[in-house]
């Protein structure tokens, strides 16, 4: 049975553990209002983007080519995956790279571009070709980060190496629920005959849509990969929230429960003392 020292040290150990949950939930909490109205804010414009974009690819005619439309036969195919810099979330990067692990078709077909640590140290150590990785903008991406990944993603896929690039990311549903998600980036391909009955709206180009779709296009992609750095902030922050909610509550009733434990061998001790004091006096009689 352990000793009233050793459950008074566990006690306390305990109680600094909750401690630091509880500040990191505070903390998570915080941020996750702003990274949340950070992706709500953007989701129209992004939603907008993609529509003037499909509507120009409409008009532009069969005819028209562009490196981001090329599809390459041969190469491997490279995942964007976008994961959290630090732990203490939940299962939201293991869920990220388990989604990005169901698109590896055979091995050694498979490169990766990788924001956060977790997916990095995840692939590398099962060893997968990182070919580039962003540390350090998980929490707080912002559009220049967006643009340096999307420039890279358009510098790889130009260089004929990748027959297909796919992004995988988690999209913030709620304070309390999230989903990995994962979508084709490129080669772009405009919608089909039959999805193009929404896209009625008619535009005037200048000088015509073929030179204004080449010019969107490196654009659409930045955006889409911001986009998806938002929903991904807001999804960590808020798993981060919610693990750190659970663990407190946790350390709270484990600590419930050893303070019962600590009173009941405590009375157990005192129990014990007050029968060998009558035991010793009635020996004397």
């Amino acid at each position: 049975m352990a000793s009233l020292q050793d459950i008074r040290h566990r006690i306390k150990s305990v109680k600094s553990t909750k401690q630091i949950t509880s500040a990191m939930n505070m903390v998570a909490t915080s941020r996750l209002r702003h990274a949340k109205e950070a992706a709500t804010e953007n989701r129209p414009y992004a939603q907008k983007v993609s529509e003037v974009v499909h509507a120009v690819a409409k008009n532009a005619g069969t005819d028209f080519s562009h490196p981001l439309l090329e599809k390459h036969e041969d190469g491997k195919k490279l995942v964007f995956l976008i994961t959290s810099d630090k732990g203490l979330a939940g299962a939201y990067s293991s869920n990220a790279c388990k989604a990005a692990e169901a698109l590896i078709e055979k091995a050694n077909d498979t490169d990766f571009v990788i924001v956060g640590r977790k997916g990095v140290g995840h692939f590398k150590s099962r060893g997968h070709n990182v070919v580039k990785e962003f540390i350090g903008i998980s929490e707080h991406p912002s559009s220049e980060d967006a643009r340096d990944i999307a420039l890279e993603l358009i510098r790889l896929y130009k260089t004929g190496e990748y027959r297909e690039i796919v992004m995988v990311y988690t999209k913030f549903v709620s304070a309390i629920s999230c989903e990995p998600k994962s979508g084709a980036l490129l080669p772009f391909a405009p919608l089909k005959a039959e999805d193009q009955d929404d896209l009625n709206v008619e535009y005037i180009y200048e000088p015509d849509a073929a030179t204004v779709l080449g010019f969107m296009l490196p654009q659409y992609l930045f955006t889409v990969v911001y986009a998806a750095l938002l929903q991904s902030a807001a999804s960590e922050l808020s798993s981060r929230m919610n693990a750190m909610s659970n663990a407190t509550d946790n350390a709270e009733d484990l600590m419930d429960k050893l303070n019962l434990h600590y009173n009941k061998v405590r009375q157990a001790g005192i129990t014990r003392e007050i029968t060998e004091i009558v035991g010793g006096a009635e020996a004397l009689k």
